[in-house]
């Protein structure tokens, strides 16, 4: 009877033990642990040895490295065996195959002991190995999954990419396979979403998920808390903004509805909403068509003066004079930097061609009066708004710029959008005038007037919601202030009216 029960107390301690290190080995696959390099140093203080994970090559991927035994890992990496094992004075050696006998190893397991390995230590290696498999499958799984991901972002950004050079036929092109269906309307509304770049993730993928693929969603190459999302369906509106709702810290702008060549003017027009969301309680705005000062010139002369202005481009080749516009078109509304990064291209770029059109023009694009002029003139060839574009320009029409800035209706929107600073003690429409005058450098303003640049910063900041306009930032909003500066006469207008 004694005998009896000392061999039950010993088969019950084996199987307690047993039960406890397949518990704890369980434990490995759940959620908060699922980590190779722990699961292999569990190995080791299980066994009372060292252990240690190889790849197919034989190079370390977790745990202690052992003494050199690579016939013995070739062999079971090979398959030629399932599991090895080695013996000498000093320690005792199991290496065993990671993955099934018929499919590419995922690794090889090895564990040194100075024991002799007994049936325990025997299964725990041998399970352990499964859950090893298991966790080195998943890993490849999420890896390439994220691949797949890293892949199909990439893609989407090369298609807003041609949308923003007005390239729609390249984008339907790029875009059929992966998305069929999704640019064959005309139109489409942009949206630009911000949040703090460590939420920008789960923002995209709540994007996805919320336009159900009906939509370009795309993280913005040029700001890292931005999503940008062109939506040709107008269901997208409302979908994007339920997702504002309850969430801190982030905005949505979004813009009219405009063709597919026009993408770059629309995401322009979704930043201007979007710095008003900031001000807003919803914490959303949609771009309001207002009334634009090239609306109220005359449309012949308009169109006259920006022909005669670019006329210096037509010399060059189609496809280096499209390439050009787009990026100067981009570069007057973006930083270089910003620029570059939505087109694709290397800032030096952008800069170079910025400065090749400089030499066509035979100007200087640093003064925002000059650079307002230009990216008028670019607007207007192109075609931006369609009454323009339907009017003929008559080329012996020998228009300058003051004689567009001269109509009695553009007078009268200048005053009335100037005016609206009066009203504030601090004289932001004379610091605005300075600001603007010193190229938009707070630090050169700030010496014109005789106060901090800090002091300048905070009245342009305060003229934005006042003017309803983004200043701080180049773009139009801030070239629509600068001629209305010109109409009223608050500065010069430049010498800009082309070859004679």
């Amino acid at each position: 009877m004694a005998g009896q029960e000392d061999g039950a107390v010993t088969a019950g301690g084996r199987e307690s033990r047993r039960t406890t290190w397949a518990e704890e080995l369980l434990g490995q696959l759940r959620p908060a642990g699922r980590d190779v390099g722990k699961v292999v140093a569990w190995l080791a203080e299980a066994v009372h040895g060292t252990a240690c994970l190889l790849d197919g090559g034989g190079a370390l991927l977790a745990g202690r490295p052992l003494p050199p035994a690579e016939e013995l890992v070739a062999d079971v990496v090979s398959g030629r065996f399932a599991s090895a094992a080695l013996e000498d004075e000093r320690r005792h050696l199991r290496v065993v195959r990671v993955g099934g006998q018929h499919s590419p190893p995922a690794g090889v397991l090895a564990v040194s002991r100075a024991a002799p390995f007994d049936r325990e230590a025997a299964d725990v290696l041998s399970h352990t190995a499964g859950v090893v498999e298991l966790l080195l499958r998943a890993r490849e799984s999420g890896e390439a999954g994220r691949r797949l991901q890293e892949a199909t972002s990439a893609l989407r950004l090369a298609v807003l990419q041609l949308l923003m050079v007005e390239d729609t036929v390249s984008a339907r092109r790029v875009s059929a396979g992966p998305w069929p269906g999704l640019l064959d309307t005309d139109t489409a509304h942009v949206y630009v979403l911000e949040t703090h770049r460590e939420e920008r993730e789960r923002l995209t993928a709540d994007c996805l998920d919320a336009t159900g693929g009906q939509a370009l969603v795309v993280r913005c190459p040029a700001v890292d808390g931005h999503v940008i999302v062109v939506a040709p369906a107008e269901t997208t509106g409302p979908a994007l903004r339920s997702l504002v709702g309850g969430r801190p810290r982030t905005f949505l702008g979004g813009s009219a509805r405009h063709s597919l060549a026009r993408t770059a003017t629309a995401y322009g027009q979704a930043v201007s909403a979007l710095a008003l969301a900031r001000f807003r309680p919803d914490g959303t705005a949609v771009y309001a068509e207002r009334t634009h000062p090239e609306r109220l010139m005359d449309p012949g002369a308009l169109r006259a003066w920006s022909d005669r202005l670019l006329r210096p481009l037509d010399a060059l080749p189609h496809h280096t004079r499209a390439e050009l516009v787009a990026t100067v078109r981009l570069g007057l509304e973006f930083t270089a930097v910003s620029a570059a990064r939505i087109l694709g291209v290397s800032r030096n770029t952008v800069r170079a061609r910025m400065e090749r059109l400089e030499r066509l023009l035979g100007t200087d694009l640093s003064p925002l009066t000059v650079r307002a002029a230009v990216h008028l003139a670019l607007n207007t060839q192109a075609g931006l708004h369609d009454e323009t574009a339907a009017t003929p320009a008559p080329r012996d029409r020998a228009v300058r710029l003051g004689d567009l800035l001269s109509g009695p209706a553009l007078r009268t929107w200048a005053h009335e959008l100037l005016g609206r600073l009066t009203a504030d003690t601090r004289d932001l429409r004379g610091t605005l005038r300075a600001w603007i005058a010193a190229g938009g450098n707070a630090e050169r303003a700030a010496r014109l007037l005789g106060v901090h640049a800090q002091t300048v910063r905070e009245h342009v900041r305060g003229v934005e919601p006042v003017l309803e306009r983004r200043l701080l930032d180049t773009g139009s909003d801030l070239y629509e202030v600068v001629l209305a500066h010109l109409v009223v006469g608050d500065l010069e207008p430049p010498a800009l009216d082309g070859p004679v």
